[in-house]
């Protein structure tokens, strides 16, 4: 099969189009012949070096976010059948013994995750536990599954599973273009808070009040904490869903309504922040979360409200550009220079 694999850390240039071995399935595990995969900020930091995983090793294939056909199942696979059309769960947590990808499940160690510690779907082909793959049903096409998995779930998670975001809420979420966000924003508004939304341009804030956002900013222009408050009435937000890191961290902090609480998930901008004062922390009661790992449980109920929305035409699976799988250098570029709203899929 084709594969586009890197043997070590550096720029672009260091991804390779080749061919390599085809997956062969264990008794529980199905090949699925990749349509589309979407980048995630991850396969840049990985790449170059600045981050890696626990249990990341060369050479790697990177793409976490599967949408596919079934091409070949193993012989205790019963559920799927060859030209069944499908979604992949990326995180290894729950995988039965009968797959080759099982004991790696650790949510704290060693997480084994597709495209990220494991080969994922930069290639023509994907091996995957049965169990981790959900039908993808007639009204979805394969390039929206595609949008799903690692951003919908992280948002999700972080949202409701770790921050307890409830109706009648206020949420900031902070770079609106980011697919994250994208899934933020409209999660959120399908929980009925109320959506304050920044980003780094004019245009992605136009963007974001057309997926849901009731007020966006400016972050680059315009004051984030003094805007929080005047949308508030003084009161400030319930929550701040952060994956940016440390561009706007203060700025949350002081964006928080007494009580509040800012949910991170994430390290865009650097992996270092500064609250701004302990005494506003404590004073005002807030409380910082970090996000963790999503469970095994929350793929299935989060995938039927994605496909139950984009059905209803409340959810939008918002794809910014499409590259050909030869073409993924140029496709990572075009996310590093944070020129795209939504997400970025490649085509193998």
């Amino acid at each position: 099969m084709k594969a586009m694999l890197y043997h070590a850390s550096g720029g672009p240039e260091v991804l390779e189009y080749t061919d390599v071995e085809d997956p062969v399935p264990g008794n529980g595990d199905v090949v699925v012949g990749v349509v589309a995969t979407a980048l995630n900020r991850l396969d840049l930091l990985q790449r170059n070096g600045w981050y890696h995983m626990p249990g990341f090793t060369f050479p790697h294939i990177a793409g976490m976010d599967i949408a596919g056909v079934v091409s070949e199942v193993g012989a205790a696979v019963t559920e799927w059948q060859p030209g069944d059309r499908v979604v992949v769960d990326p995180s290894m947590a729950g995988v039965p013994d009968n797959s080759k990808l099982a004991g790696m499940g650790d949510l704290y160690g060693e997480l084994g995750i597709l495209g990220a510690t494991l080969d994922g779907g930069y290639a023509t082909k994907c091996l995957v536990p049965a169990s981790h793959c959900y039908r993808v049903p007639d009204h979805v096409s394969l390039e929206q599954a595609a949008t799903f998995p690692t951003v919908w779930l992280t948002a999700g998670h972080a949202l409701f599973y770790t921050g307890g975001l409830s109706e009648g809420e206020t949420v900031m979420v902070h770079a609106a273009g980011s697919g994250v966000s994208v899934a933020g924003i409209q999660l959120a508004k399908h929980a009925g808070a109320t959506v304050l939304a920044t980003a780094g341009t004019d245009a992605k804030c136009e963007r974001a009040t057309e997926i849901g956002a009731d007020h966006v900013l400016n972050n680059r222009t315009g004051d984030v904490t003094g805007w929080a408050m005047e949308v508030t009435g003084g009161r400030g937000v319930d929550m701040v869903f952060d994956h940016v890191g440390t561009a706007l961290f203060t700025q949350s902090m002081f964006s928080l309504a007494i009580g509040g609480r800012l949910v991170n998930c994430g390290n865009a901008s650097g992996d270092t922040a500064t609250i701004g004062s302990l005494g506003h922390l404590f004073h005002n009661g807030l409380t910082i979360m970090g996000s963790d790992p999503y469970r095994p449980d929350e793929m299935g109920p989060l995938w039927d409200t994605f496909c139950n929305g984009i059905g209803s035409g409340e959810f939008t699976a918002v794809i910014d550009s499409e590259f050909p799988l030869s073409e993924a250098a140029a496709a990572q570029q075009k996310m590093l220079e944070s020129d795209f709203f939504g997400k970025i899929l490649l085509r193998p």
